[in-house]
């Protein structure tokens, strides 16, 4: 993204579209974190599942990772944060301490308050969403990816928050 925009600016030109994606991908972690106290009424002493930890699918590179951010501004609030990414927990515990790192989806559900959608891997499209569900303390998605359909998630018992869009 910001090569684009050095590109056109070094052209002379004032790609604003561009840098108004750059704002709401840099401002996506305030918005999750947002949406989790909205639907929780606070996030001290929660447990937060964060699914994805590399900052695309198909990486493990966590440089810049939204994932980064999103779990500081939840441990400073005192949530304790379960992750599962499918290739990025090596390099992520060298980086996110306070962390437990779990072995698949379904364990970072197990007894959380809220699952977070951080990277949206294929593995994440294809989980047993009923099981997930039925292993949380609350049954709440917050899909900062739009991995899923708000009205199946709905249907599924979910509080499902998406970003960009209603739900």
């Amino acid at each position: 993204m910001q090569a684009f925009i050095r590109i056109a600016e070094k052209l002379n030109y004032d790609f604003a579209l561009l840098k108004e994606v750059e704002k709401i991908n840099k401002n996506r972690p305030k918005i999750l974190l947002d949406k989790i106290e909205k639907a929780l009424g606070t996030v001290e002493g929660k447990t937060i599942g964060i699914l994805g930890l590399a900052f695309k699918p198909n990486t493990d590179d966590i440089r810049l990772a939204p994932s980064i951010e999103i779990i500081s501004l939840l441990q400073k609030k005192k949530a304790q944060i379960k992750a599962y990414d499918p290739v990025a927990m090596d390099k992520a515990k060298e980086t996110l301490r306070n962390v437990e790192y779990e072995r698949d989806p379904y364990e970072v559900a197990r007894g959380s308050n809220a699952l977070v959608i951080v990277t949206e891997w294929e593995e994440f499209k294809g989980i047993d969403l009923e099981r997930i569900r039925d292993l949380m303390v609350n049954p709440l998605i917050v899909d900062g990816r739009n991995i899923y359909e708000p009205e199946k998630m709905k249907e599924l018992g979910f509080i499902y928050k998406s970003i960009g869009r209603l739900g």
